[in-house]
């Protein structure tokens, strides 16, 4: 129904889950178009904020793992200097304080950097809840996924994993509860996630500066 054609649907997923995809594909297409809606006031007035305190276009792209580990684009509104190296994941920058902008600050704190992934999820290539892509260089989480089958599904805007630990979580714990998702997810786990990653995306609770996704 909202699945393309030629699309894999992995095999060790349950029957229900199965069942449930075209409905969560339809979901995330609502979700985005309704975002998209909604927020453009938002978004507009976060893109002026964005493009007038700081050097560097409104957007930045960064190559990030998908489902079946291909890669793809992801977007968010630019936090950092635009002289930073878009593929050193902020963990590993000498001083990430010093390449993080007043603005990009707190957008990365409300995690209001990320919701131009609303276009990620409307292309299809993210979901609204699932596993968060990982950095195309991220072997080890990568690695770590592969036992628990995260990468056979889309990444997520967010996961069961963010809303246990965020940034505090080390990588097997990360890989443990994104392969937890991938048993247990379905409709109404979804939502529970949801409500849980609005909570602590604007409350910012378990984020560490440099370690963000």
């Amino acid at each position: 129904m909202f699945l393309a054609a030629g699309t894999i649907i992995p095999a060790m997923l349950s029957t229900r889950q199965k069942i449930y995809l075209p409905f969560k594909r339809f979901f995330d297409i609502l979700f985005s178009l309704l975002a998209l809606i909604v927020f453009s006031p938002l978004y507009i007035v976060l893109a002026i904020l964005v493009k007038t305190t700081s050097k560097g276009p409104v957007f930045f792209k960064q190559d990030r793992i998908g489902k079946n580990k291909k890669i793809f684009k992801i977007l968010k509104f630019r936090t950092m200097r635009s002289d930073t190296d878009p593929n050193t994941p902020t963990h590993m920058l000498e001083n990430p304080e010093a390449h993080i902008t007043k603005v990009g600050r707190f957008l990365r704190k409300t995690s209001l950097d990320e919701i131009p992934q609303a276009f990620n999820i409307l292309a299809g290539q993210m979901s609204v809840i699932g596993p968060r892509p990982a950095l195309w260089n991220q072997d080890d989480l990568i690695a770590e996924r592969e036992q628990y089958h995260a990468n056979d599904i889309k990444p997520g805007l967010s996961g069961w994993a963010q809303c246990n630990g965020r940034d505090e979580l080390s990588i097997p714990d990360k890989a443990r509860l994104d392969g937890e998702y991938v048993k247990r997810f379905n409709i109404w786990f979804d939502i529970k996630i949801l409500f849980l990653s609005v909570f602590k995306g604007f409350s910012g609770k378990g984020e560490k500066e440099g370690k963000k996704e």
